[in-house]
């Protein structure tokens, strides 16, 4: 159990996947914040800043929105670029897609919470 409280900031457009990281995450020690709709343009870069997270877990597909093109954003804003990013999605190809839009790390869905929580106190 993480003792120093870190923060992470779930953006997935599906609330029962939002349930589920949520709940493993704060039982584990974590105070987790989400985001479930992100509004069109959104500046993600100041959504981030205020929610002021540790990590962030991104959906790759959310609705109305591409997760890939996010991790772009965040990871080109000065501000948020030294956050760990790890992004999620059930689609056979995601890995490479995630890494090279430049997340720190992927996590296929469904994923095996054992395997979530361990991604998680790596780069907490």
């Amino acid at each position: 159990m993480t003792t120093t409280k870190s923060r992470v900031l779930v953006i997935d457009d599906d609330p029962d996947i939002v349930e589920v990281i949520q709940l493993l995450l704060e039982d584990a020690g974590y105070l987790v914040s989400n985001i479930n709709q992100l509004p069109e343009n959104a500046n993600l870069a100041q959504i981030c800043l205020q929610a002021q997270p540790d990590f962030i877990i991104l959906d790759m597909l959310l609705s109305g929105q591409d997760g890939r093109h996010l991790a772009r954003h965040l990871k080109e804003n000065q501000s948020t670029n030294h956050i760990p990013l790890m992004m999620i999605s059930a689609h056979p190809q995601a890995r490479s897609q995630a890494l090279a839009a430049g997340a720190d790390d992927f996590l296929a869905k469904p994923f095996d919470m054992d395997e979530m929580l361990a991604k998680v106190e790596h780069y907490c």
